[in-house]
């Protein structure tokens, strides 16, 4: 898939086109971190809470294509949102992977697996649990919110 920064579903929310649960909970110059969750999700409160994404914010397709500077700023950010769903939820495990394979822009997934969680839901599986948290634009913007002051706190 060929897609220009001009029409780019994530260019398009870093640019403030697109409105993101829970708003931006971290950016600066290389990276954006935000909630993810569709407007169905959460109408019917089924977002799986704590599923995150940390974005390049310059269009680039992927790791591969990162500066080293842009590079340790996204690992840096990973590193630090897995350190905050550790702490402000009940997540004993985070994973972080990258497909890229339908929005050429790179997108790493920062996935809570949460207390309890049987093994068939762990990996890429972890967001199917039906236990799991979930919920709606409140509960996406509480969470957001916990992770921002854990992010600003004396921790980093």
């Amino acid at each position: 898939m060929n897609q220009h920064a001009e029409d780019c579903f994530i260019c398009r929310k870093h640019r403030g086109e697109i409105t993101i649960p829970g708003g931006i909970i971290y950016q600066d110059d290389l990276v954006y971190g935000c909630h993810i969750g569709g407007p169905e999700q959460i109408a019917e409160q089924k977002a799986y809470l704590g599923y995150l994404m940390v974005e390049s914010r310059r269009h680039t397709p992927g790791l591969a294509d990162l500066t080293d500077e842009e590079a340790q700023a996204t690992g840096l950010l990973v590193t630090r949102l897995s350190q905050a769903l550790k702490a402000c939820t009940t997540a004993e495990h985070v994973y972080a992977f990258v497909f890229g394979d339908h929005v050429p822009h790179l997108h790493i997934h920062v996935l809570p697996r949460y207390r309890g969680a049987p093994p068939e839901y762990w990996s890429t599986h972890t967001n199917e649990w039906p236990d799991a948290p979930r919920g709606g634009i409140t509960e996406i913007e509480a969470l957001c919110a916990q992770l921002r002051a854990y992010l600003n706190s004396e921790h980093h």
